[in-house]
């Protein structure tokens, strides 16, 4: 591999003898000094300034390679387009942060608003990146106490499956467990919320072409009629989830797009329709998927209709996020050391989705969480993809001291148990 042409992984010492009595609240109030809070929000709102789609994070990639300079660590890059790596000894925890923007304009009047048409960080990956390299300043700022390495993952791409595109190229190998966490204006500034099992859908799309045989509205006797085709279709599929799924294995099917004719009095040939399914296991997933074609197909067939079914493999389905039930123990007694077992929130499993699932079938433990970040005045006020969408900065520290303090707590509790410290031969300096 051309490491030159090639960001996202980071490794460093870290050790397996942090005293979790007292570290984690320590951490956060390291996070919380006013210059390494100014800090993290300048690198935030540089980010913000210049957002970067899947791929094209190269100046963004700059900026974190600017600043892990400056901390003094080590790391080779790019990876996956955008990433980078180094190495270290093992046993290896990781911690992940996305990077990429979204093609939204706008439409938040700041001082910092995007300077690029067209593209914005609508879904708090510029703050993700931010809290990563607090995580990497506390952590970097620890190194001699410690042994052992943290990954960190700056990852590109997230919303097109770049997660998949790092396994592919071996950047999770060895690792142990992985972290991850997504900022949410759903719950309070100083609280963080997660969940054993699955905390996320997954989700794939569909579209579909059904094909009649056009012709005048005032003589439907002479068309084969796709619209009624496709509308008997619609209908078809939310049988499967009213009374084909399991009521308490919660499941989508949307159709969200319809296209079909141009005129008031011309029946069409042909209409497309596309959509999204969603469910919180495999198994489900995968019969939804099933079944989906199914219907269509045969639904069409009963109007006279052909049709055929793409799942639009490029937008890389993603898998269910499902957190280990291991893990989930250790983040709630680390969380409660670092905001308190009150501010410690246990959610219900949500029907978004998010690419991180894929390293849940490359690393042993995988676990995912919420970093709450509204006020009072703000609860629910934009949701994430929207141009309205914005940051409460006060929640970066946060989510830097427990990302830091989950991995040193990780190694401390873990480590010693861990295939990967029998032998250093299993680092990453093959990468």
């Amino acid at each position: 591999m051309d490491f030159s042409k090639h960001l996202s992984l980071l490794l460093f010492i870290v050790s397996i003898f942090f005293d979790s009595t007292n570290g984690a609240s320590v951490l956060l109030e390291r996070a919380q000094e006013s210059e390494f809070t100014d800090w993290m929000v300048g690198i935030r709102r540089r980010i913000h300034e210049n957002p970067e789609l899947g791929y094209e994070e190269f100046e963004t990639s700059k900026l974190i390679r600017k600043e892990l300079d400056s901390m003094g660590i080590e790391y080779k890059h790019p990876f996956a387009v955008t990433g980078f790596v180094g190495t270290g000894k093992p046993p290896f925890v990781g911690l992940r942060a996305d990077m990429d923007a979204l093609p939204i304009q706008e439409s938040v009047e700041w001082e910092h608003k995007s300077k690029v048409p067209g593209k914005m960080h609508a879904c708090g990956h510029d703050a993700h990146v931010a809290m990563l390299l607090g995580a990497a300043k506390i952590l970097q700022e620890r190194k001699s106490e410690i042994q052992g390495t943290v990954v960190l993952i700056f990852q590109p791409a997230e919303e097109v499956g770049g997660a998949k595109r790092m396994i592919d190229e071996g950047a999770v190998q060895n690792i142990d467990a992985i972290f991850g966490f997504h900022i949410t204006g759903v719950y309070p500034v100083g609280t963080i919320a997660s969940r054993p099992g699955a905390i996320l859908a997954g989700s794939g799309f569909f579209e579909a072409v059904i094909t009649g045989k056009g012709g005048h509205a005032a003589i439907p006797q002479h068309t084969i009629d796709p619209i009624i085709a496709a509308s008997n279709v619609i209908v078809s599929l939310q049988h499967l989830i009213s009374r084909e799924a399991d009521p308490l294995d919660s499941q989508v099917v949307t159709v969200a797009k319809f296209q079909g004719g141009g005129a008031f009095n011309v029946i069409p040939n042909s209409v497309t329709i596309g959509g999204t399914f969603r469910a919180f296991s495999k198994e489900s997933f995968m019969q939804l998927r099933q079944r989906i074609e199914e219907v269509i197909v045969r639904q069409a067939s009963v109007q006279r209709c052909n049709a055929t079914v793409d799942f639009l493999s490029y937008t890389h389905p993603l898998p269910p996020t499902i957190n280990s039930p291991s893990l989930h123990t250790h983040f709630k007694k680390v969380a409660s050391d670092i905001v308190g077992p009150a501010n410690v929130l246990e959610v219900q499993p949500v029907m978004g989705s998010e690419d991180f699932a894929f390293f849940s079938d490359a690393v042993p433990a995988t676990y995912y969480y919420f970093v709450g970040m509204h006020t009072d005045s703000d609860r629910h006020s934009t949701s994430v993809h929207s141009p309205f969408f914005t940051i409460n900065e006060a929640a970066l520290s946060y989510g830097a001291a427990l990302h830091a303090s989950l991995a040193l707590n990780y190694l401390s509790e873990f480590g010693i148990n861990l295939p990967n410290t029998v032998s250093e031969d299993a680092a990453h300096d093959e990468l």
